[in-house]
């Protein structure tokens, strides 16, 4: 049997869940400093305009979680927080529409704006951005008598965020480029109309967090798990082989040239802990997860890209250190 690191851990057996022998979890540790900036490290798996994938090693849960938490209710974005309905003939209540227009996330960079001072009536160029959407929905009178789909019979029959317009506020157009400024995607579908139905909205945004609506958190997704770790206690080959490699996920485990099953790579693992259920070989497995390696996944709405959400938590959640311990030197 291989032997394991001292990496913090917690086993997953058949019918239960524990931690390392002697190992009391880490909420009992006592805090060290230097132990921390020496073992804390942050590792970009992959990284695109949308999504981040990185491991953060060597932190306390409560510090995961914040980071994660911070991500989804404290970190600001723009979205839409009034609409003017002028008027409204479609099918979708006042209600309803004003609703999925909040929802639709702006390409706005919230970094770049203040909060509307409360209780202000009237926007300006650093804390609000206009918009307008008009269309109206009429017969296309070019259309072929053989037709019979929508988009031939009639103009403006589906509205689309493509179609709102944004309002530059005093000299918000030699601040922000036209292509910074709007939906981040312009086929969101807002409405179905049909001849005689018209919108004419006047759309207010304004910069927010989560915490009080959904429609401002920056992030679709912002989750985190504990780095899985297979360990084979044995020699498994043959048909045990294959029946091991069914009972994870997909390329976690693989089979050599020799028959013999191997770890390729447990970082995708499930944790289903399917090897349990099969007498010959749920012996030949240790299934454990780091308890101090957190996997993190952030997507973000595109706003703004996610490796600056994860920085903007960062910076919040040592502002709010800073706070406490302003208060508490004041005692």
């Amino acid at each position: 049997m291989p032997k394991l690191d001292e990496k913090p851990r917690v086993y997953l057996e058949e019918f239960r869940v524990k931690n390392a022998p002697n190992d009391y979890g880490m909420a009992d540790e006592k805090w060290n400093f230097k132990k921390f900036t020496k073992n804390m490290r942050i590792v970009i798996v992959r990284m695109d305009n949308l999504e981040m994938e990185f491991d953060i090693i060597g932190i306390q849960p409560a510090f995961a979680n914040a980071f994660r938490r911070l991500m989804l209710s404290e970190v600001p974005s723009m979205a839409i927080e009034k609409v003017f309905i002028r008027n409204n003939t479609s099918i979708i209540q006042d209600e309803i529409l004003a609703h999925r227009l909040g929802l639709i996330p702006l390409k706005a960079d919230p970094r770049l704006f203040e909060y509307r001072p409360e209780g202000a009536t009237e926007g300006t160029e650093f804390d609000t951005l206009e918009f307008s959407l008009k269309v109206k929905c009429t017969t296309n009178k070019s259309q072929t008598k053989e037709s019979f789909k929508p988009e031939d019979i009639y103009e403006n029959h589906s509205v689309y965020s493509s179609q709102i317009k944004w309002h530059p506020i005093s000299n918000q157009a030699s601040v922000h480029k036209d292509g910074d400024i709007g939906p981040v995607h312009g086929d969101i579908l807002i409405s179905k109309m049909r001849p005689g139905h018209e919108l004419d909205l006047s759309l207010i945004a304004v910069k927010g967090i989560g915490k009080d609506h959904a429609k401002f958190s920056p992030v679709a997704t912002a989750t985190y798990r504990l780095l899985p770790e297979i360990t084979l206690r044995r020699e498994v080959n043959g048909s045990e082989a294959t029946l091991l490699q069914s009972c994870f996920s997909p390329g976690v485990i693989s089979i050599d040239s020799n028959g013999c099953a191997y770890v390729k790579d447990a970082r995708y693992d499930s944790c289903s802990r399917n090897v349990y259920r099969y007498d010959n070989i749920k012996d030949s497995v240790i299934l454990s997860r780091i308890r101090d390696h957190f996997i993190f996944n952030v997507e973000s709405v595109g706003a703004m890209p996610p490796q600056a959400i994860f920085i903007e938590a960062v910076k919040i959640l040592r502002d709010k250190c800073k706070t406490i311990l302003d208060e508490l030197n004041t005692f």
